[in-house]
């Protein structure tokens, strides 16, 4: 029986990733890649180790899959030109991998007889590299049509992962989870680094202050829960300490003095859910 055969529009680090796990679990057959910088193409298909780089869309052979693996904000562009330029077949699966967006983003595709879904891995794919490695075990959110949705999740379970249903509704708020548990404890880790370097500590003895705090904070908070984790002025109910200190922080720096002020109300709140 023929495999599956998948070809990707966009060529960024989630095609290549994918690409490559799909490729050497043999789950798909590779198609054709296309993005809108031919060296990238060119590039995808040798990370992945197969696959046929084309120069423009018209150019794409048939496939039983797609995915438009293009930034959030190209998405819908991509799926119009997709629509409008190769031979979609009624049937064919048209995905994409926003954890923010919806699959209603695919609508051309839709039009054109395709079944559109999409499928969230939740992981980081800044180095391609590290999450082939580390991809089995994680979790992907999948929503959208039939028969593209049961496709999805037997391909991406082949290759390792946990899936799971998102409401389509409030992929929005769900994907805001993750910014808030991935990219935000990034920057606030940025902050904290500012502070103490503008307190007068080095680098590298800031860094080694941080490490046991930071560790032992995310290993509570998932180990027990965050309300019972938490530690410091705003649990412990100290209002005045919290006060001054957010004005210290204002006195430094603006921005950071508002979030300091914010995340402590929230704090507060916080400790007033904890369990007895």
């Amino acid at each position: 029986m023929a495999k599956t055969r998948i070809n990707f529009v966009g060529c960024g680090r989630v095609a290549r990733s994918l690409g490559r796990l799909w490729y050497r679990a043999d789950v798909l057959e590779i198609g054709d890649l296309y993005s809108r910088s031919n060296a990238s193409a060119h590039a995808a298909a040798a990370f992945i180790g197969a696959g046929r780089a084309t120069e423009r869309l018209s150019e794409m052979a048939p496939a039983d899959l797609w995915m438009i693996a293009t930034p959030d904000s190209a998405i819908a562009e991509a799926a119009s030109a997709v629509a409008e330029a190769v031979p979609l077949r009624d049937g064919d699966g048209v995905f994409h991998c926003s954890g923010a967006c919806s699959s209603a983003l695919l609508a051309p595709a839709r039009a054109k007889g395709a079944s559109t879904a999409s499928a969230h891995p939740v992981l980081s794919f800044a180095v391609p590299e590290s999450a082939c490695r580390d991809f089995a075990g994680s979790h992907v959110g999948i929503e959208g049509d039939a028969p593209a949705t049961p496709l999805l999740d037997r391909i991406f379970r082949a290759i390792g992962a946990r899936c799971f249903a998102i409401d389509a509704d409030h992929k929005m708020l769900y994907h805001a989870g993750s910014v808030f548990a991935s990219n935000f404890t990034v920057v606030l880790l940025d902050v904290a680094l500012q502070c103490y370097r503008a307190a007068g500590i080095d680098r590298q003895t800031a860094g080694a202050l941080m490490r046991p705090l930071v560790e032992a904070a995310i290993g509570n908070a998932l180990a027990v829960g965050p309300a019972t984790a938490l530690s410091g002025p705003a649990a412990r109910g100290d209002v005045a300490l919290v006060a001054e200190q957010g004005q210290a922080v204002r006195a430094w720096a603006e921005d950071p003095g508002i979030a300091y002020e914010i995340l402590s109300r929230l704090a507060i709140d916080l400790a007033g859910r904890r369990p007895n």
